[in-house]
């Protein structure tokens, strides 16, 4: 059976530049089963997820739905939702977390602050080793069931992190696809041996380049140009740099990486489409999806 990893993966189509972009994330803990359009369609109460969905919209916050590695039958309540809130601009980075009876109590979040870096002071900071994340939601896309739940189920019984099933990451093509918390790099086409070795990294405050997507907190030019720096000077150091991006006409970007100490670069970005045609996700028609393509790496 031919699925979009699988077609992803023999166009060996690069992972960079490829995460989510959400500068603070927001995710809920629901038992059960998920549907396509999880905070709609889950134990979730529908009216609260279309409502979490419309105060997160053009803040940066992005919301979704987690849960426990294991069986999700229908007959699970949540009597009470675990809920984390990760901002993840390097540099200025914070992880918090809270149980809430009821996740309408989310609503009065000032979820604007939120995106903006400002945790207003809810629940407690997270404590403790990097929390993976990782897609599992088949209903979205077969690989995501098939090659994500194995892998996470594989992870919570290593025991040495923090592990959670989650309804949404983005690039499904990728699976399977993990987040990791506290610094928000995407990572894809994962193995049990290299999840391990990325959840080791992020441990010991690194990156692993081979099999990065990109740190959620850029937009995808910065995606492409911190991670053709890290190429170029082997830098895997989290939170050492930081950038700005400015559009240079022609679907062009010219983005600026500074170091913390104090070298820098110029990196110019082009958004491509990508050849062949392939589907993003299985089931739907072939695409060219965009790509971030960087012409060029220069010191300054």
């Amino acid at each position: 059976m031919s699925t979009c990893a699988t077609v992803s993966r023999e166009l060996s189509e690069p992972l960079a530049a490829t995460a989510a972009v959400a500068t603070t994330w927001l995710l809920v803990e629901q038992n059960g089963p998920w549907g396509a359009k999880a905070l709609g369609e889950s134990h979730l109460d529908a009216a609260v997820g279309r409502a979490l969905e419309a105060a997160a919209a053009g803040t940066g916050v992005r919301v979704a739905l987690i849960r426990r590695p294991g069986r999700h039958a229908d007959c699970l309540p949540t009597a009470r939702h675990e809920v984390l809130v990760a901002h993840t601009v390097p540099g200025r980075g914070w992880v918090r977390r809270a149980g809430v009876a009821d996740p309408a109590e989310l609503l009065e979040l000032d979820f604007a602050a939120l995106g903006a870096g400002d945790h207003t002071g809810f629940g407690t900071e997270h404590v403790g080793g990097p929390v993976a994340l990782v897609c599992t939601n088949g209903r979205r896309d077969r690989c995501c069931a098939l090659l994500g739940r194995p892998l996470a189920a594989e992870l919570a019984a290593a025991g040495h992190s923090e592990v959670w099933e989650v309804t949404h990451l983005g690039g499904h093509r990728f699976s399977p696809t993990m987040l990791v918390l506290p610094y928000g790099y995407a990572y894809g086409r994962l193995t049990p041996e290299t999840a391990k070795e990325v959840l080791a990294a992020t441990a010991a405050g690194h990156v692993v380049p081979e099999w990065s997507r990109g740190c959620s907190g850029w937009e995808r030019p910065g995606q492409a140009a911190e991670h053709a720096v890290r190429l170029a000077t082997g830098e895997t150091g989290v939170d050492v740099l930081t950038l700005t991006q400015r559009p240079d006409g022609g679907g062009r970007w010219l983005v600026t990486v500074l170091h913390r100490d104090g070298r820098s670069w110029e990196v110019d970005v082009i958004e491509a489409a990508s050849e062949p045609a392939r589907p993003e996700s299985c089931g739907k028609a072939a695409g060219r999806p965009s790509r971030m393509d960087v012409l060029s790496v220069r010191g300054v």
